[in-house]
Order: C-alpha cells, then structure tokens, then sequence
C-alpha cells in the first residue's frame, strides 16, 4: 500500500509515518519503480501499535523502548512493567495538577457570580491584580 493508504487505515498523517520512519520507529518500506514507498501489512501493524501507545501518551522514547521488545520475544518484560508503572505515575502527578488547577479557576470563578460590566469584574480585577504580581484569589496562600 501507499503512504497515504496507510495514514487511511491508521489515522496517522503523512508526515508523522515520514517522521517515525526517520526516528527507527517504522522500518522504511522498499520503494517501487517509480519511486513509491511500498507498505506491507507489518508497517500497518507496526504503525497501529505506535499509536496505540501514543494514545495512552506514551512518550516515544518509552514507545522506542516498546518497539525493541517486540523485537525480543524471550527477554524478560520487568522493564515494561516498570515502563508502564512509570507512565501510570506521569499520569497521576498530571490529574493532581488538574484538579489543582480546577480548583484554582473555581476560585476565580467565585469572584464573579453574576453579568455586569466589565469593569465591575472580579475575575477580571483578579487577573489584572495577579499581573501587577499582587495575590489573587486562585493564588492565596493556604488556598
């Protein structure tokens, strides 16, 4: 198949296969005659696999690391437990900046429960407060 039969059927843009076959991710496919790339079903599963993995937000260096397993059937898959703990981690230090960061904007939010001018704002005299580096509401201390 092409490469654009390939971004078809994995939902990867042209581009990123050129990228991820620069980066060793995706073996380069042979060419044709006239000068194609000639994909096989092994780069639509390959490709398929990458980004499931970028899906879950793999990091491509960890996804590298994935790749070389495959490539490895007998070795021992402690490393890709430890892989995967350390994204599970990534993952729960990122909800806890969210719900952080939740918190914050409904502070902010607080400053403001009904439509009026501008100028009356108060999450927009908290913003510009914040700007002028004064503490703001969704930034007080022990908030």
């Amino acid at each position: 198949m092409r490469i654009s039969e390939l971004a078809n059927a994995t939902g990867v843009d042209i581009e990123t296969i050129r990228y991820y076959e620069k980066q060793g991710l995706l073996p380069e496919p042979a060419r044709e005659e006239n000068g194609y790339r000639s994909y096989t079903p092994a780069h639509l599963e390959r490709l398929s696999f990458i980004r499931h993995c970028r899906a879950l937000d793999i990091p491509l260096a960890d996804v590298r690391r994935l790749v070389a397993f495959i490539s490895s059937p007998l070795e021992d898959c402690g490393d890709i437990n430890q892989l995967i703990d350390q994204q599970i981690s990534r993952v729960k230090a990122r909800l806890k900046s969210m719900r952080a960061l939740e918190k914050q904007l409904t502070q902010l939010r607080a400053r403001c429960d009904e439509t009026h001018q501008g100028q009356e704002c108060g999450i927009l005299h908290e913003l510009v407060a914040a700007a002028h580096g004064e503490a703001c509401a969704c930034h007080a201390p022990g908030k």
